[in-house]
């Protein structure tokens, strides 16, 4: 498992500035022979070393987080057509079977859904701290909670200038955990128990899934009616996600929306930061 590869701009020991290309954005470990250093903790970094970037999000989150957005849209979209049915197309319903490709497609994406989340829960464990983020917050850390608080006011612009931070900011790393982390768990779990439905009995996904979540919410409507409203839990959260890492973008101190291509978290000045995970 690999630490962060924190990137300084400053002169070294030898008087050698990192090469001018990218302004310090050297990668990985290429050129260990320049101004590299490392920390289990960046937020012990002095004032003014001139931290330019941090690697941040592997090749694997990345991936993940490229797919699993594709996998949203496509589960949104069959879900509510599924909800909502298209109206009826004239002739012989086997010469369209319209909503027989939309219900694959659903069923299809809910597959991808949750092998992508056993993969990103795994690499949760194999991947750097960062990756971990997400499932595992700091909710008994009273730095976190106050991290919380920051955020809230920083986003209702009551406050004049943003925290630092090489992974998610405190509240974001909240709503990731109890929304979509749980969000997603609950709609996997319920979308295999409705699945199971026409499955039948002898089905894996009936035995694991419908034979017990069913009798918690009753019957197969009430099941349907909250699969369909966490959906929309969902949408509100992938909403407010693409509107805060814009936002953070403009106005945080660090790079956003840049550094889940690359990987690296650019800064925008040389204070320390404020990591609290």
């Amino acid at each position: 498992m690999t630490e962060p590869t924190v990137i300084s701009n400053a002169v070294d020991a030898s008087g050698i500035k990192p090469s001018p290309e990218g302004e310090g954005w050297v990668r990985g470990n290429q050129n260990k022979e320049e101004s590299l250093f490392k920390s289990h903790h960046p937020s012990l970094l002095p004032e003014g070393e001139g931290a330019q970037a941090v690697y941040v999000y592997e090749k694997p989150v990345r991936l993940w987080h490229s797919l699993n957005a594709l996998v949203i849209v496509a589960l949104t979209v069959t879900g509510y057509l599924i909800a909502s049915p298209l109206a009826t197309v004239g002739g012989e319903a086997s010469d369209h079977f319209v909503m027989g490709y939309v219900r694959f497609l659903h069923f299809a994406a809910g597959y991808l859904l949750a092998i992508g989340l056993l993969f990103r829960a795994y690499w949760a464990y194999a991947g750097n701290e960062h990756a971990r983020q997400i499932f595992m917050p700091p909710l008994l850390s009273r730095d976190f909670w106050l991290g919380v608080g920051h955020e809230i006011l920083w986003y209702a612009f009551l406050v004049k200038e943003p925290k630092k931070y090489i992974g998610h900011n405190p509240l974001a790393v909240l709503f990731m955990h109890f929304v979509f982390v749980w969000g997603t768990l609950f709609m996997i779990i319920t979308g295999f128990a409705l699945y199971g439905e026409g499955t039948g009995q002898g089905s894996w996904q009936h035995a694991l899934f419908s034979s017990w979540v069913l009798p918690i919410f009753g019957d197969s409507q009430n099941l349907h009616s909250w699969h369909h409203l966490i959906m929309w839990l969902i949408v509100c959260f992938v909403l407010a996600h693409i509107y805060v890492a814009v936002r953070e973008d403009k106005l945080s101190r660090q790079s956003i929306l840049s550094s889940i291509v690359t990987g690296w978290r650019t800064f925008k000045d040389d204070k320390p930061v404020d990591d609290v995970h």
